[in-house]
């Protein structure tokens, strides 16, 4: 697996600091690290969170947890492990 630079949430400021707040998984308490990939570069973050609120929020004909559904089986078929 790849390493890659981040910023945890404890040394996180300003406007990282600020988007994290609003990314903490409420079941783990942390970001998660495939968001955490885009902390040296907050911008970049910002545009992920917005393409994944995009994608999830779609259109009203297609339920949240077909979208997940998708979502995990394009993982799979990806061979991504998170």
């Amino acid at each position: 697996m790849a390493w890659i630079e981040s910023i945890d949430e404890a040394a996180a400021s300003g406007e990282l600091a600020s988007l994290y707040a609003g990314l903490v998984d409420p079941e783990s308490g942390n970001v998660d690290n495939i968001l955490k990939a885009h902390s040296l570069h907050p911008r970049g973050l910002a545009a992920h969170e917005a393409i994944y609120k995009a994608a999830m929020a779609g259109t009203a004909s297609f339920r949240k947890v077909d979208r997940e559904l998708i979502a995990f089986q394009v993982s799979k078929l990806n061979g991504c492990h998170y």
